[in-house]
């Protein structure tokens, strides 16, 4: 009875053809992932051929860090107003999940003060700190709790993540707050100033815009900004293993950006009694003037991956992906 000698090389060939199999099918599941959060999102075509040739490599990368860390990883997606970092964050928690990674997700923006606690605020500090948004008007406590849970959460645990009504301004009902069940893989935190460093006491003396030279004459505001920046907010951002930027060509083009995330959030809304017309949004976005130059210029050094987008909101250039 012969024997039958298997040849190498059509094996080699015919586990190449199966890895290809594979590859091409994740390639096209993920492709329709993002065409679907694309339209969801009621974003351009341009996004979708992005999102496929630099954030599917980012996943990859993301991937093999989750599975070399021994506790989860903590990824801190930062950018300016309307750079796209909250559809960013879904997008990689949907890819993520996609490979069997358990991801929990939430921006900075879930941690606001409630109206009232902001009102509060501005009586006792700065009338501008009823405007959410700069630091200081999150509920920092409460973000590190959460944060420290996450990271130390058993797989008979829960821990409940709040939401933000921005339409509203105000902090959702608990009935409608996201549960996160057992370990998990990732913590994604976005914000548009994660990251951040204090800024030089010295450079607060002058003011940036008019906002800060006609209702901020005496610096209180940004020096209970910058204060507040250097305490719990610098010990949430420590805990960031891998930090992404989705960097803005200048603050220039951050009011068009953010016009139209408020636009969006006209349709989406029927009851929007906080939502904004052109001028109040023009005094709106001068709250983060300051601190939005200072991440433009100091946060690209900090990053691990940082996506240079150009004037037409697509990426122009990429960085710490080789």
């Amino acid at each position: 009875m012969g024997t039958h000698k298997s040849n190498p090389l059509i094996h080699a060939i015919f586990g190449i053809i199966i890895c290809l199999y594979f590859i091409q099918k994740l390639f096209t599941v993920y492709s329709q992932l993002i065409k679907k959060i694309a339209e969801i999102e009621a974003l351009p075509s341009s996004y979708v051929s992005d999102a496929l040739e630099y954030f599917l490599p980012l996943t990859k990368f993301i991937a093999k860090k989750i599975t070399r860390a021994e506790t989860p990883l903590v990824l801190g997606i930062s950018g300016a107003q309307g750079t796209g970092k909250t559809t960013l964050s879904y997008l990689l928690s949907q890819l993520l999940i996609k490979q069997q990674f358990k991801i929990a997700r939430f921006s900075l923006d879930d941690f606001y003060l409630t109206r009232n606690e902001r009102s509060l605020l501005a009586s006792e500090q700065h009338h501008l700190l009823c405007t959410r948004g700069v630091p200081g008007t999150h509920d920092t406590s409460m973000l590190l709790a959460k944060l420290t849970g996450l990271l130390n959460q058993t797989e008979n645990q829960k821990i409940e993540i709040p939401k933000f009504d921005k339409a509203n301004d105000e902090r959702a009902p608990k009935s409608d707050w996201s549960t996160v069940k057992g370990s998990v893989d990732a913590i994604l935190i976005e914000g548009w100033f994660v990251g951040a460093t204090p800024f030089d006491a010295k450079s607060l003396r002058k003011p940036i815009n008019e906002l800060e030279k006609i209702e901020d004459i005496t610096r209180e505001w940004r020096t209970f900004i910058n204060k507040k920046l250097s305490g719990d907010y610098q010990e949430i951002f420590s805990q960031i293993n891998f930090l992404v930027l989705l960097q803005a060509p200048s603050f220039s083009h951050i009011y068009d950006w953010r016009k139209l995330q408020e636009e969006k959030l006209r349709k989406r809304t029927a009851n929007a009694h906080a939502l904004m017309d052109n001028d109040q949004l023009f005094r709106f976005i001068q709250h983060y003037q300051r601190l939005t130059e200072h991440c433009l210029s100091t946060l690209p050094e900090r990053a691990d991956v940082v996506f240079s987008l150009g004037p037409d909101h697509r990426i122009a250039g990429c960085s710490g992906l080789t």
